[in-house]
């Protein structure tokens, strides 16, 4: 089973940038593609960002130009740096793995890690 430690959330003022990371436990051999969600009370969980582990970044409109989301395959880890933070991007990031590769057997996957909060004041 994959597991998932995030971390770094936080607080920061309008206009600040945060830098968040997700490493993937054990599984060394394998390599993911990886996502980051968020949600805020009384809202449906909404895509961020995502990366494929040998391509592509892909991007929410909401977030373009001002996140970005990079991977290093090697401590299986991805991270979303965020520039640019509004109020509005106040939520609980939390990063998912959407596929497994491991080399002579790759599959999709539904894991979450535990979130992290972003707070983002005027």
């Amino acid at each position: 089973q994959v597991q998932l430690v995030e971390s770094g959330g936080g607080s920061v003022q309008a206009g600040g940038s945060l830098t968040l990371s997700c490493a993937v436990s054990d599984y060394s051999y394998c390599n993911f593609d990886m996502s980051y969600h968020r949600q805020t009370p009384g809202k449906e969980r909404e895509f961020v960002a995502g990366k494929v582990h040998d391509g592509a970044a892909t991007y929410a409109d909401f977030v373009k130009g001002r996140f970005s989301i990079s991977q290093d395959n090697a401590k299986n880890t991805v991270y979303l740096l965020m520039n640019s933070l509004k109020p509005e991007d106040t939520a609980m990031y939390y990063c998912h793995v959407d596929r497994v590769d491991c080399g002579t057997v790759a599959y999709d996957y539904d894991a979450w890690g535990q979130g992290t909060q972003v707070t983002v004041s005027s």
